[in-house]
């Protein structure tokens, strides 16, 4: 007979509450039991109860790990302030995990969890949904069978809102290096970028502490760019309040026969310009889907929304479990997104100047200006 997983919910009303519905994806699988909820807050703890059906519900986190014999635990603030302590936590009661991203801090508080996680042997996913998006493999088969050639350069920008610069590396680049890794072919061997504040380039006197638990943050305009093993160049930027309307949040892959652009969300169409002189006005060509059914077909699937790409993840780590694999973005995969973005910041410290992947620093660069 097939598992019935037992899961813990982790909340915090006012700081990061449940992530974007990361509590009430787990109610709409049929081998999950949502058996305890916590959350410090009275009235956000009495309402996630509610919502999930949960038998018991606690004030501490730490208290239901101890008490609950959980095999999933669900880590869902987006405040990022207490990820580190909560997935420690939960390794140490021996809990698989799926969480809000993103990760954690810095590169030591990365490094601690990818340790001890592996040490017991535990499985990890994350709600970078776009990872788990069928459209993404759809991409992957167009690139490897040549459609646009050899892979060239990749470029990605955030939503550049009011919190473009360091906010915006955080809370949306990060879906767009987890394409990145995904395409690019190989991993980033060094970064180099500047981080400017108001036109100038970012001082200590700059730096201030991160919305939503972010720690140490600073800039808003940063351009980046990185080297990969396979000799692929990627790009990431962000200026505070330059987004367009439809939005630039999104990943472009140039090749040496095309383009394909696709944008952060599950089942997100994406799309392909088969036309090496990335030019439609001089060459005529057009644009073309791609769906998770392939180039110019039409999208078979209808659960194309957050819940929809947080049930595919919750299933992927399910599966991984079951058959002591990888999830599709695991927990060193997450550090490899922590540890791009950390490098924008290192290599600002030392002029813009390359530095290697991986970092020698593994605390936030900005502490060390």
């Amino acid at each position: 007979m097939a598992k019935t997983y037992r899961v813990g919910i982790i909340g915090r009303t006012g700081k990061g509450n449940y992530g974007h519905g990361v509590d009430v994806a787990f109610t709409k699988l049929e081998n999950v039991e949502v058996v305890a909820v916590a959350d410090e807050d009275n009235a956000g703890r009495a309402a996630a109860m509610k919502r999930t059906d949960a038998s018991r519900a606690y004030a501490d986190f730490h208290k239901m790990l101890k008490t609950e014999e959980l095999d999933i635990v669900a880590i869902c603030p987006r405040w990022i302030d207490q990820h580190h302590e909560m997935l420690l936590a939960a390794a140490e009661a021996g809990c698989h995990i799926y969480m809000e991203k993103p990760f954690c801090r810095n590169l030591a508080e990365c490094d601690d969890v990818v340790n001890q996680l592996q040490m017991r042997h535990l499985k990890l996913g994350i709600a970078h949904i776009s990872q788990y998006s069928p459209v993404l493999d759809a991409v992957q088969k167009v690139i490897r069978a040549g459609e646009i050639g050899e892979v060239l350069e990749l470029r990605g920008r955030g939503k550049e809102d009011r919190r473009g610069g360091g906010e915006d590396l955080w809370v949306l680049g990060s879906h767009i290096f987890g394409l990145m890794l995904s395409l690019a072919g190989g991993k980033p061997e060094t970064c180099s970028a500047t981080v400017l504040s108001d036109g100038h380039p970012v001082t200590k006197e700059d730096v201030v502490d991160g919305a939503e638990g972010i720690g140490p943050l600073a800039g808003d305009n940063l351009q980046a760019r990185y080297q990969f093993s396979n000799g692929a160049f990627g790009h990431f930027s962000s200026r505070r309040n330059m987004g367009g309307s439809p939005s630039r949040f999104a990943l472009q892959v140039f090749g040496s026969k095309g383009i394909i652009e696709l944008a952060s969300g599950y089942l997100q169409p994406a799309s392909i310009l088969r036309d090496s002189s990335w030019s439609p006005g001089r060459s005529g060509k057009s644009w073309e889907t791609i769906t998770s059914a392939g180039i110019g077909k039409p999208e078979p699937r209808t659960d194309g929304n957050y819940e929809g790409g947080h049930i595919a993840a919750i299933r992927d780590l399910i599966a991984a479990i079951e058959n002591e694999r990888p999830t599709k973005c695991d927990a060193e995969n997450c550090r490899d997104i922590i540890q791009m973005i950390a490098a924008i910041f290192e290599s600002h410290r030392h002029g813009g100047c390359p530095v290697a992947l991986p970092l020698e620093t593994r605390e936030n660069p900005l502490t060390l200006l």
